[in-house]
């Protein structure tokens, strides 16, 4: 499916952004995305950043946490305010006495909504150091019903089940690549059986434990098509998602009614 060229208002543009991260280093990648996003200003209405974008997959959350209200999240109001689009990425929070994994979703109107890493990947004692999520959250975006979540959720179709009628499943991650097979194949899984657009945002190179990713970034339409992946290599990505073909698509194979009904304890 080829981006538009004409901006059609029902659409959406999203900009996927996979890049390499500096090791537990917020400045760095704020100065670097900082780059890297120059030039959307008025053409992309949502832009993804990986999990953890500031910091790496790092368990060290003591040493480099922040509040709600601190460096990054400034930097994310100001950077959706001067581009005109929300702008979404994982990073460590400290809140309560407890570390989080948190998605943050900044409009450019400054109203900021957010949730927490339902499933902490445990093989590398992400559970030890952060607290889990419990609510689900639902954006509402340019008319578009969007669902945000975070790397390891993506193994958990249940928990990414479309029974809020949502029109996007966003996922950012820090997916090593000798598990990139999987994420490829579990992107396309949850595009067939929720019958929705699907934008999985990876980074790439080598991270401070010397785990190496590859990306296989991807925008996957709601049949399981893919709009676009890129292995190994930074790219920030921007295309035009349109929901009358989504829906035209849902009327005509009527499969999400017919969902079983499952109950999250």
């Amino acid at each position: 499916m080829p981006c538009s060229i004409l901006y059609d208002m029902e659409n959406l543009r999203i900009t996927t952004v996979q890049s390499m991260l500096h090791w537990e280093d917020v400045d760095s990648n704020l100065a670097m995305f900082d780059g890297k996003l120059s030039g959307l200003e008025g053409r992309t209405d949502l832009v993804i950043l990986p999990e953890m974008f500031t910091t790496g997959f790092s368990m060290k959350a003591p040493a480099v946490a922040e509040d709600m209200g601190g460096k990054t999240f400034r930097w994310m109001t100001s950077k959706a305010s001067q581009l005109g689009a929300v702008i979404t990425g994982s990073i460590i929070i400290k809140e309560d006495g407890h570390y989080f994994n948190r998605l943050i979703w900044m409009q450019p109107d400054g109203v900021c909504q957010h949730c927490d890493k339902r499933h902490l990947f445990t093989m590398a004692k992400e559970h030890e150091t952060f607290t889990a999520g419990q609510k689900k959250f639902i954006a509402d975006w340019k008319g578009w019903k969007i669902c945000p979540l975070i790397c390891y959720d993506l193994r958990f179709p249940v928990w990414s089940r479309n029974a809020e009628g949502y029109d996007l499943l966003v996922y950012m991650a820090n997916w090593p690549e000798t598990r990139s097979y999987q994420w490829r194949q579990l992107l396309l899984a949850r595009a067939i059986e929720n019958q929705s657009y699907v934008a999985g945002v990876n980074r790439v190179g080598d991270d401070g434990k010397g785990f190496h990713y590859t990306g296989d970034t991807s925008v996957v339409d709601f049949a399981g098509h893919l709009v676009y992946q890129i292995s190994d290599a930074e790219d920030v990505f921007t295309c035009e998602l349109s929901k009358k073909g989504m829906m035209a698509y849902r009327q005509r194979l009527h499969f999400l009614p017919d969902q079983d009904k499952f109950e999250i304890l």
